[in-house]
Protein backbone atom coordinates (compact mmCIF):
# COMPACT_ATOMS: atom_id res chain seq x y z
CA UNK A 1 0.00 0.00 0.00
CA UNK A 2 0.91 3.45 0.17
CA UNK A 3 3.28 2.63 3.39
CA UNK A 4 5.35 -0.26 1.82
CA UNK A 5 2.81 -2.72 3.91
CA UNK A 6 0.94 -5.20 2.27
CA UNK A 7 -2.02 -6.90 3.98
CA UNK A 8 -2.06 -10.35 3.49
CA UNK A 9 -5.18 -11.98 1.06
CA UNK A 10 -5.33 -15.35 2.91
CA UNK A 11 -8.75 -15.10 4.46
CA UNK A 12 -10.87 -16.88 1.88
CA UNK A 13 -13.84 -13.85 2.73
CA UNK A 14 -13.11 -10.26 1.30
CA UNK A 15 -14.73 -8.80 3.98
CA UNK A 16 -12.57 -11.20 6.54
CA UNK A 17 -9.60 -9.69 4.29
CA UNK A 18 -10.79 -6.25 5.11
CA UNK A 19 -10.60 -6.55 8.75
CA UNK A 20 -7.30 -8.06 8.66
CA UNK A 21 -6.03 -4.50 6.73
CA UNK A 22 -4.83 -3.79 10.43
CA UNK A 23 -2.31 -6.93 11.22
CA UNK A 24 0.83 -7.73 12.88
CA UNK A 25 3.24 -10.44 14.50
CA UNK A 26 4.04 -9.59 18.02
CA UNK A 27 4.65 -5.93 18.97
CA UNK A 28 5.07 -4.83 14.83
CA UNK A 29 1.42 -4.18 13.85
CA UNK A 30 0.43 -2.45 10.65
CA UNK A 31 -2.27 0.03 9.26
CA UNK A 32 -2.75 -0.50 5.41
CA UNK A 33 -5.27 2.35 5.27
CA UNK A 34 -3.40 5.04 5.64
CA UNK A 35 -5.35 7.62 3.61
CA UNK A 36 -7.76 7.73 0.65
CA UNK A 37 -5.28 5.99 -1.70
CA UNK A 38 -4.28 3.03 0.36
CA UNK A 39 -8.14 1.97 0.52
CA UNK A 40 -8.63 2.12 -3.27
CA UNK A 41 -4.70 0.10 -3.51
CA UNK A 42 -6.45 -2.49 -1.70
CA UNK A 43 -9.65 -2.65 -3.02
CA UNK A 44 -7.93 -2.96 -6.42
CA UNK A 45 -5.69 -5.76 -5.16
CA UNK A 46 -8.53 -7.43 -3.44
CA UNK A 47 -10.16 -7.50 -7.26
CA UNK A 48 -13.43 -5.79 -6.27
CA UNK A 49 -12.63 -1.99 -8.21
CA UNK A 50 -11.44 -2.26 -11.62
CA UNK A 51 -12.22 0.90 -12.86
CA UNK A 52 -9.97 3.79 -12.44
CA UNK A 53 -10.19 7.20 -11.49
CA UNK A 54 -7.80 10.29 -10.89
CA UNK A 55 -8.40 10.89 -7.02
CA UNK A 56 -10.49 9.09 -4.75
CA UNK A 57 -12.90 10.57 -3.01
CA UNK A 58 -12.06 12.59 0.26
CA UNK A 59 -13.04 10.75 3.53
CA UNK A 60 -12.77 7.18 2.05
CA UNK A 61 -10.08 6.18 4.19
CA UNK A 62 -12.27 7.49 7.50
CA UNK A 63 -15.44 5.17 6.37
CA UNK A 64 -12.97 2.64 5.67
CA UNK A 65 -11.51 2.66 9.23
CA UNK A 66 -15.20 2.85 10.68
CA UNK A 67 -16.68 0.37 8.31
CA UNK A 68 -13.71 -2.16 9.34
CA UNK A 69 -14.65 -1.50 13.03
CA UNK A 70 -18.03 -2.08 12.65
CA UNK A 71 -17.75 -5.44 10.78
CA UNK A 72 -15.45 -6.64 13.71
CA UNK A 73 -17.55 -5.42 15.91
CA UNK A 74 -20.50 -7.14 14.37
CA UNK A 75 -18.65 -10.69 13.73
CA UNK A 76 -17.63 -10.86 17.50
CA UNK A 77 -21.33 -10.59 18.29
CA UNK A 78 -22.49 -12.89 16.35
CA UNK A 79 -20.40 -15.58 17.50
CA UNK A 80 -21.00 -14.77 20.70
CA UNK A 81 -24.90 -15.08 19.91
CA UNK A 82 -25.25 -11.06 20.62
CA UNK A 83 -26.60 -8.46 18.43
CA UNK A 84 -25.18 -5.07 17.77
CA UNK A 85 -26.35 -2.83 15.59
CA UNK A 86 -24.65 -2.65 11.88
CA UNK A 87 -25.19 1.13 11.62
CA UNK A 88 -22.18 1.54 9.20
CA UNK A 89 -22.57 -1.43 7.31
CA UNK A 90 -25.93 -0.41 6.58
CA UNK A 91 -24.80 2.97 5.51
CA UNK A 92 -22.53 1.80 3.29
CA UNK A 93 -25.46 -0.90 1.92
CA UNK A 94 -28.01 1.89 1.25
CA UNK A 95 -25.87 4.63 -0.27
CA UNK A 96 -23.68 2.10 -2.22
CA UNK A 97 -25.89 -0.25 -3.77
CA UNK A 98 -25.31 -0.95 -6.96
CA UNK A 99 -27.39 -0.21 -9.93
CA UNK A 100 -28.99 -3.21 -12.16
CA UNK A 101 -29.74 -2.84 -15.77
CA UNK A 102 -31.09 -4.85 -18.33
CA UNK A 103 -29.40 -4.68 -21.44
CA UNK A 104 -28.96 -6.23 -24.93
CA UNK A 105 -25.47 -7.68 -25.57
CA UNK A 106 -25.25 -8.18 -29.67
CA UNK A 107 -22.30 -10.43 -29.19
CA UNK A 108 -23.93 -12.68 -27.54
CA UNK A 109 -27.27 -12.19 -29.21
CA UNK A 110 -29.25 -12.21 -25.88
CA UNK A 111 -30.29 -9.93 -22.94
CA UNK A 112 -28.03 -9.81 -19.70
CA UNK A 113 -28.61 -7.97 -16.43
CA UNK A 114 -25.53 -5.71 -16.39
CA UNK A 115 -24.42 -4.24 -12.63
CA UNK A 116 -23.04 -0.53 -12.18
CA UNK A 117 -21.37 1.21 -9.40
CA UNK A 118 -24.03 3.85 -8.38
CA UNK A 119 -21.48 6.70 -8.53
CA UNK A 120 -17.73 7.54 -7.35
CA UNK A 121 -18.81 7.94 -3.38
CA UNK A 122 -16.67 6.20 -0.79
CA UNK A 123 -20.18 4.39 -0.03
CA UNK A 124 -20.14 2.83 -3.59
CA UNK A 125 -16.17 1.98 -3.27
CA UNK A 126 -16.77 -0.27 -0.09
CA UNK A 127 -20.25 -1.89 -0.79
CA UNK A 128 -18.57 -5.06 -1.89
CA UNK A 129 -17.18 -5.33 1.21
CA UNK A 130 -20.18 -4.80 3.26
CA UNK A 131 -21.64 -7.11 0.87
CA UNK A 132 -19.52 -9.66 1.74
CA UNK A 133 -19.70 -9.10 5.15
CA UNK A 134 -24.13 -9.57 4.54
CA UNK A 135 -22.85 -13.17 2.84
CA UNK A 136 -20.51 -14.36 5.91
CA UNK A 137 -23.26 -13.44 8.58
CA UNK A 138 -26.44 -14.62 6.87
CA UNK A 139 -24.96 -17.77 5.24
CA UNK A 140 -21.74 -19.24 6.63
CA UNK A 141 -21.01 -21.16 10.15
CA UNK A 142 -19.26 -18.59 11.98
CA UNK A 143 -18.27 -21.42 13.53
CA UNK A 144 -15.12 -21.64 10.82
CA UNK A 145 -14.46 -18.42 10.79
CA UNK A 146 -10.96 -18.68 13.11
CA UNK A 147 -8.25 -16.45 14.35
CA UNK A 148 -4.86 -17.76 13.69
CA UNK A 149 -3.40 -20.17 16.49
CA UNK A 150 -0.25 -18.11 16.10
CA UNK A 151 0.00 -16.18 19.77
CA UNK A 152 1.13 -12.94 18.06
CA UNK A 153 -0.89 -12.99 15.11
CA UNK A 154 -4.28 -11.37 15.16
CA UNK A 155 -5.08 -12.65 11.53
CA UNK A 156 -8.54 -13.60 11.20
CA UNK A 157 -9.78 -16.45 8.12
CA UNK A 158 -12.53 -18.54 7.56
CA UNK A 159 -11.78 -22.54 7.31
CA UNK A 160 -12.29 -23.58 3.85
CA UNK A 161 -11.19 -27.00 4.19
CA UNK A 162 -12.54 -30.57 4.25
CA UNK A 163 -11.98 -31.43 7.95
CA UNK A 164 -11.95 -27.73 9.22
CA UNK A 165 -8.79 -28.11 11.41
CA UNK A 166 -7.06 -25.00 9.95
CA UNK A 167 -5.39 -23.45 12.81
CA UNK A 168 -3.16 -21.01 11.20
CA UNK A 169 -3.45 -17.92 8.46
CA UNK A 170 -1.27 -19.02 6.44
CA UNK A 171 0.94 -22.41 6.71
CA UNK A 172 3.97 -19.86 4.57
CA UNK A 173 3.95 -17.46 7.53
CA UNK A 174 2.74 -19.06 10.94
CA UNK A 175 1.94 -22.05 10.44
CA UNK A 176 5.97 -22.82 9.21
CA UNK A 177 6.99 -20.49 12.17
CA UNK A 178 5.14 -22.60 14.72
CA UNK A 179 6.20 -25.97 13.78
CA UNK A 180 9.65 -24.64 13.61
CA UNK A 181 9.22 -23.38 17.28
CA UNK A 182 7.90 -26.79 18.44
CA UNK A 183 10.16 -28.80 16.65
CA UNK A 184 12.97 -26.44 18.34
CA UNK A 185 11.25 -26.84 21.54
CA UNK A 186 11.18 -30.77 21.28
CA UNK A 187 14.95 -30.68 20.15
CA UNK A 188 15.70 -28.65 23.04
CA UNK A 189 13.87 -30.98 25.60
CA UNK A 190 15.64 -33.98 24.71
Amino acid sequence: MSSGITPPLIAGNLALDFINTQFGVGADRYECLNDDSSVVEWLHQAGVLNDTRAAPPAGLVELARELREDMQTLIDSAREGRGAAPAIVNQVLERGHPIERLEWVPAYAAFQKQTYRRDLTSESLLQPVAQALVELLTKEDLHLVKECQAPDCVLLFHDQTKSHRRRWCSMASCGNRMKAAAHRARKSAT
